[in-house]
C-alpha cells in the first residue's frame, strides 16, 4: 500500500481524541475494515492529478540585494512575459507574494514556506499574462498576511517610500510600496482585514477591495474563505480600473464567487460626481484610537466632493463599530481553522487544491511551529479554545450577524451612492525598534484595522484614495459602494483625482 496503514494504538489515540473508548478487540477490528477503505486512497494516488496548464515561458529570476531593494518591497525578482498585445502591454505588475507563479519562489512572508516554489500560475496572475502585461516579480507582505503593519516579513520590514522608518501598512505593504516608489505601474494585494486599503492609505496609492466573489482567488494563499479578496493597487484610478477589468470575472475553480457581476470599468473614468449622494459614516471618525489631524483631512476631502457637485450629508450607521467583533469572531476561529490546521486548504469546497503549496506549507509549520508570527499564534489559540470551549457557535453566530452587518449598509445605500470615512484612524506609525516586544508587535499589526474589517464582513467594494498629508505622510479616505458597483467608486474616486493633487492638501 502506497498509505500506510495505522496501528492499533494510533487508532486508540485517535477515538480517545474524541472521548470513544476501545479494547484492543475493538481497535483491531476497526484496523480490519480500514483496510479496504485505505486502498481507494492507493488508488487516488495512482491517477494523475490535472494541475493548470502553464502557458508563458520563465526563468526562476533571484532574491534582490539592499542597493536594488532600498524598501525592502521585493521578495523577489524575475520577468514573465504575457502575450504581445492586449490591454496590459507595455505595463509591470507585482504580484503580492501570497500569489502562485509557476517556477518562481513563493514565501508569504513566512519563514514556514520559505524555498517553496509553486507549479501553477494563479488565475490573476494567468489573466494579466493573457492581458500582455508583464510579470517583474513578487513583492514581500507580512508574515502570513496576519499583520496591517509592515514590520513582521521574516526577511525585513518594508519601509514607507514617503518617510524611511515608517510603516508602509500591510499586509500587501510591498506592493503599495512599489506602486509609490516607482517599482512597478501596477500591484495586486490581498485584503481579509484591510490589506489593500491600509497600504494604500499609508503610502499615497489608490487601492480597492472589490466586492467579495468579484475577484478570482484559486492559487492565492488564503486565511478565510469568507473573507479572501484580491484587487488592485495602483499609483492612479484609470490604472485601477484598467487592473479591475482584466482580472474581475467568473473563474469555475473558485467557489468564493457563487455571485459575480462584472461591469465596464474603465467607461465611467471622468464622468464626474454631479447627481451622486455621499454619506459621512459618523462612526468611522472621532474613535477611540483616531488622530483628529486625520478625521479633519478626510472631513476636508468630504467637503471637496461637495465642491465638486456631490450631494454629502452625514449619517449615522451604529452596527458600523459592532463590525469588528462580527470580523474578529470569523477571522479567529476560521483562520485557524483554514489558515493552520488546514494547513492552507481546508475541506469542503469544491475548486482547485494547490496540492504541492498544501504539502510545503504543511511541512513547514508543522515541523517548525515556533517559526509562526505572534499574530498567527494568538489566531490559533483564541480560535482553538473558542473550538474546543464553545464548539463554533460563536463562529456560527457572527456568520449570521454578517447578514445583519450588510444590511446596516445596504439600508443607507438605498438613500446614498457611496459610504465615505477615514481609511484608517491614524497616519503611518514609526516601525517598532528592534526586540520590540510581543505586546508591541500585535498593537502595531492590528491598531488600524477597524474602519476596514467590517468591509471585509459585509464583503462591500472599498477603496481608499490618497486625500492629503498630515506631517508629512499620507492620509486615505475610503469610499464604499453597493455590492458590484465598483463603477460608482471608480467614478467618484477619478473625480476626486482629477480635482487638484492631493500632495497639496496638508495638515
Amino acid at each position: 500500500m502506497t498509505v500506510r496503514a495505522p496501528s492499533t494504538e494510533q487508532i486508540t489515540e485517535i477515538a480517545g481524541k474524541f472521548g470513544i473508548e476501545l479494547t484492543r478487540a475493538d481497535a483491531e477490528s476497526y484496523l480490519g475494515l480500514m483496510i479496504p477503505v485505505l486502498k481507494s486512497y492507493d488508488r487516488v494516488d495512482e491517477l494523475p492529478e490535472p494541475k493548470p496548464r502553464v502557458r508563458y515561458p520563465r526563468t526562476p529570476g533571484y532574491r534582490p540585494g539592499p542597493e536594488e531593494n532600498p524598501l525592502n518591497a521585493w521578495y523577489w525578482r524575475c520577468e514573465v512575459k504575457g502575450t504581445a498585445e492586449g490591454p496590459l502591454a507595455g505595463r509591470t505588475i507585482a504580484l503580492k507574494d501570497t500569489t502562485c507563479l509557476a517556477g518562481v519562489p513563493m514565501m508569504n512572508g513566512t519563514a514556514v514556506l520559505e524555498g517553496f516554489v509553486p507549479d501553477f500560475d494563479a488565475t490573476l496572475a494567468q489573466r494579466i499574462l493573457d492581458a500582455g502585461g508583464t510579470i517583474t516579480g513578487k513583492a514581500a507582505c507580512e508574515n502570513l498576511c496576519f499583520s496591517g503593519g509592515s514590520h513582521t516579513n521574516h526577511i525585513a520590514p518594508v519601509h514607507n517610500p514617503n518617510k524611511r522608518g515608517y510603516s508602509a501598512g500591510g499586509s500587501s505593504s510591498g506592493s503599495a510600496a512599489l506602486v509609490v516608489s516607482g517599482g512597478v505601474d501596477m500591484a495586486l494585494g490581498g485584503d481579509q482585514g484591510g490589506s489593500i486599503r491600509i497600504p494604500s492609505s499609508w503610502c499615497g496609492a489608490y487601492g480597492l477591495k472589490p466586492t467579495y466573489g468579484l475577484v478570482p482567488c484559486t492559487g492565492v494563499f488564503p486565511i478565510e474563505q469568507t473573507l479572501d479578496h484580491s484587487g488592485p493597487i495602483c499609483a492612479s484610478v484609470a490604472d485601477v480600473a484598467l487592473l479591475l477589468s482584466v482580472i474581475a470575472g467568473r473563474d469555475p475553480l473558485d467557489p468564493r464567487q457563487f455571485e459575480c457581476e462584472t461591469q465596464d470599468y474603465r467607461a465611467v473614468i471622468s464622468k464626474g460626481v454631479q447627481s451622486l449622494k455621499i454619506a459621512v459614516v459618523k462612526e468611522g471618525f472621532d474613535r477611540p484610537e483616531s488622530e483628529p489631524a486625520v478625521d479633519e483631512m478626510v472631513r476636508a476631502a468630504a467637503g471637496r466632493f461637495a465642491d465638486l457637485g456631490a450631494k454629502v450629508e452625514e449619517v449615522s450607521i451604529p452596527m458600523h463599530i459592532d463590525g469588528v467583533a462580527i470580523w474578529t469572531a470569523i477571522a479567529a476561529e476560521g483562520g485557524a481553522e483554514l489558515m493552520v490546521k488546514g494547513n492552507a486548504t481546508g475541506t469542503n469546497w469544491q475548486g482547485y487544491y494547490p496540492t504541492s503549496l498544501l504539502d510545503a506549507y504543511a511541512r513547514g509549520w508543522r515541523s517548525r511551529p515556533n517559526d509562526l508570527p505572534d499574530t498567527v499564534k494568538l489566531v490559533l489559540f483564541t480560535g482553538e479554545y473558542m473550538q474546543s470551549a464553545y464548539h463554533g457557535h460563536y463562529y456560527a453566530k457572527a456568520q449570521n450577524l454578517r447578514r445583519v452587518l450588510r444590511q446596516a449598509y445596504d439600508d443607507v445605500l438605498t438613500r446614498y451612492d457611496l459610504l465615505l470615512m477615514p481609511t484608517t484612524p491614524m497616519k503611518a506609525q514609526p516601525l517598532p525598534e528592534p526586540g520590540y516586544s510581543r505586546e508591541t508587535n500585535l498593537a502595531r499589526a492590528l491598531e488600524m484595522i477597524n474602519n476596514t474589517c467590517p468591509f471585509d464582513a459585509s464583503g462591500h467594494p472599498a477603496m481608499s484614495i490618497p486625500c492629503g498629508t498630515v506631517d508629512g505622510l499620507p492620509v486615505g479616505a475610503m469610499l464604499i459602494g453597493r455590492k458590484f458597483d465598483e463603477s460608482t467608486v471608480l467614478r467618484a474616486a477619478d473625480a476626486f483625482e482629477r480635482a487638484g493633487d492631493w500632495r497639496d492638501y496638508t495638515g
